[in-house]
């Protein structure tokens, strides 16, 4: 099995402040086999090329390019301040990153001092009782990684504006690829080699391959996001030597390709694989070797060997996936651990566990132990296939990462943590002696009492986030949730009283939501939040996916589904009539901006209507009902 080498890279782009698991949990699975296994994090080393002396003054000179022909550019603030202030962009740029990478703790002061960094478009609403509010006296580090996060906003900004409008921090060519049908869009972006992005990808990957000279390469795409970086990867390295075997795999792969019939693909890459990647990359590895045969293979697309541009799906059903105890244990070597950036962009304490700090990522089980919710994909294994972890493999688990990052900070991945799970790892980790950090994904269901709530803070938890969703009993009942508006307010004060965080996800645009019912859901996320029982929260607009109950069998939620075409790429988000005909995107911009206030501390007060600049009914919510909940 050594005989192959195999190089596992996390594309552009996902996030900035942490690796994304997959490459960690493949490549010590491949170790575990006896592979020569090496990852590496494409995605990061494009953002810091960009954000260099050097990018800045390639950056600088592709927008006077292009603007030679489009004068109007030179109109957008973003880029206008950019110009203007480069020399001190050049200057401080390095500075920066290196403060943000944890590496110049002391910059802090000038930063703060708001005396160091140039301030474009994003500080203009930054004001300095804002900050004092936020950070007091001291919290001088937590502010100046604040202000510095804007200045790379500010740079990210030049980006997409005057570069490339598919460029952020955390996804890259992200519509080209959501639900595309077909695979024209990124092809036409694919045989575009114009374009600094394009260059810097394709000369990262020609490095990274010319490194680490792989037989095959991993490349995990988890969102539409990912798509085209990864396959600008795949285009170069092929391009060099067309001997290297090149797979994909991940969430965006597990959703949205499950009907690919489109084979120009495989002019890029040689295998897809589908789901849990550990056992298909194992037989896929083997086939390679010339050990099996096609007909071994498990949920692996390849191209058609009879005619030329198809797709043929092999799958052997006599094949199984290993059980989770026998996966390995995941490694973080070879990733560039010490370069990733810690971003606050938001005065909220709860956002920031998602762009700061270094979180090593751990599953408790794999797959939801509810899996009913009408809205999430349970037809599809990485929900409907519940199996737990013992939870002395996730503490040794937890052991190694902590040696090889230096990080005791943890994140729980799980699509929802199980209770009994979190209840025995708190036993355990007080039992052993570990301070760990840690935080994850629940439901807010009943189970969560003060005493568990308690032992899990006690235990190292800071923080936890959940579906409230749509805040309509009627609602959460029609969708299957298994809770109720009191329920979660009485969940959400145990957590908060024991000293943790609590974010909720909310939901707007539920099949047959009436408006009233969304004012009513805002009326009563409002009180969560002036109870104290939220810390953060974010609305998210209802989309009907293939592999969900309602995009399945559409008229048991009143939903109708519009004709499509043909599905020879990828299909995941399905377009659909809801049978309310409430225009349900009218009411997005208010409820985002209510909930923005509501975490700030402002306007808790107020009636939810005025976050409106359009008439909306009164809430018909009892204003005491949290309290009432919180207090029976």
């Amino acid at each position: 099995m050594g005989s192959l080498k195999v190089l596992s890279l996390i594309p552009p782009l996902v996030q900035v402040n942490t690796p994304y698991p997959a490459t960690s949990f493949i490549t010590g699975f491949l170790e575990k086999l006896g592979y020569l296994a090496v990852q590496d994090d494409l995605g990061l080393k494009l953002v810091l090329r960009l954000l260099s002396g050097d990018g800045l003054e390639k950056i600088k000179a592709s927008i006077l390019a292009r603007a030679a022909t489009e004068p109007g550019l030179l109109r957008d603030d973003s880029i206008r301040f950019f110009l203007d202030a480069y020399p001190d962009y050049v200057r401080t740029v390095g500075p920066v990153i290196s403060f943000l990478q944890g590496k110049d703790p002391t910059l802090a002061h000038r930063i703060a001092a708001r005396t160091l960094l140039p301030e474009g478009p994003r500080f203009q609403s930054v004001e300095a009782e804002d900050l004092a509010w936020a950070f007091g006296l001291m919290g001088t580090q937590d502010q100046a990684k604040h202000l510095a996060s804007l200045y790379v906003d500010d740079l990210t900004d030049v980006i997409s504006k005057g570069l490339d409008p598919e460029f952020s921090l955390s996804r890259y060519g992200e519509k080209l690829a959501a639900s595309a049908p077909t695979f024209d869009p990124l092809l036409s972006a694919l045989r575009n080699e114009g374009g600094l992005i394009a260059e810097m990808i394709r000369e990262l990957a020609l490095e990274i391959a010319g490194k680490h000279k792989p037989d095959v390469v991993l490349i995990t795409i988890p969102f539409p996001g990912c798509v085209l970086g990864a396959l600008r990867i795949a285009k170069a390295i092929k391009s060099n030597d067309p001997g290297i075997k090149i797979c994909l795999g991940g969430g965006y792969v597990n959703t949205e390709l499950r009907k690919l019939k489109d084979g120009r693909i495989f002019d890029f890459v040689d295998a897809i694989t589908l789901d849990d990647g550990e056992r298909p990359l194992e037989l896929l590895l083997r086939h390679f070797l010339g050990e099996i045969g096609r007909d071994g293979l498990l949920r692996t697309y390849l191209p058609g060997l009879k005619v030329k541009g198809s797709v043929e799906y092999c799958h052997s059903n006599s094949e199984h996936d290993h059980p989770q105890i026998a996966t390995g244990f995941p490694t973080l070597r070879g990733l560039p651990i010490g370069e990733y950036l810690s971003l606050v962009e938001m005065l909220n304490p709860m956002h920031r566990f998602w762009s700061d700090l270094h979180w090593n990522k751990v599953m408790l089980a794999h797959g939801c132990y509810w899996h009913q919710c009408s809205f999430c994909d349970i037809s599809l294994d990485y929900i409907k296939r519940y199996e737990l972890s013992p939870v002395e493999v996730t503490i040794e688990r937890m052991k190694r990462l902590k040696a090889e990052s230096g990080s005791s900070g943890f994140h729980f991945v799980d699509e929802a943590a199980p209770p009994v799970a979190l209840k025995d790892l708190s036993k355990k980790l007080i039992e052993e002696g570990l301070s760990f950090s840690w935080w994850g994904n629940i439901r807010f269901e009943k189970t969560f009492t003060r005493e568990l709530t308690a032992l899990m803070s006690d235990a190292g938890c800071v923080a936890v986030s959940g579906g409230l969703e749509v805040a309509s009993d009627r609602l959460l009942k029609k969708m299957k949730k298994g809770v109720t508006v009191e329920q979660v307010a009485r969940v959400t004060r145990n957590f908060r009283e024991s000293g943790v965080l609590v974010h909720a996800y909310l939901m707007y645009g539920f099949p047959t939501q009436t408006v009233q019912e969304t004012i009513d859901s805002l009326e009563r996320v409002r009180q969560l939040f002036s109870e104290g029982c939220l810390s953060s929260a974010f609305w998210h607009r209802f989309s009907t996916t293939a592999h969900s109950a309602v995009g399945l069998a559409p008229e048991e939620y009143g939903v109708k589904l519009r004709e499509k075409g043909a599905v020879h790429f990828a299909e995941n988000d399905l377009e659909f009539e809801d049978s309310s005909g409430v225009d349900h995107d009218r009411y997005g911009f208010g409820l985002r901006k209510a909930v923005y206030n509501y975490m700030l501390g402002i306007g808790l007060d107020q009636d939810v209507r005025t976050w409106f600049d359009f008439k909306v009914p009164k809430s018909e919510v009892d204003p005491g009902l949290v309290r009432k909940a919180l207090s029976s």
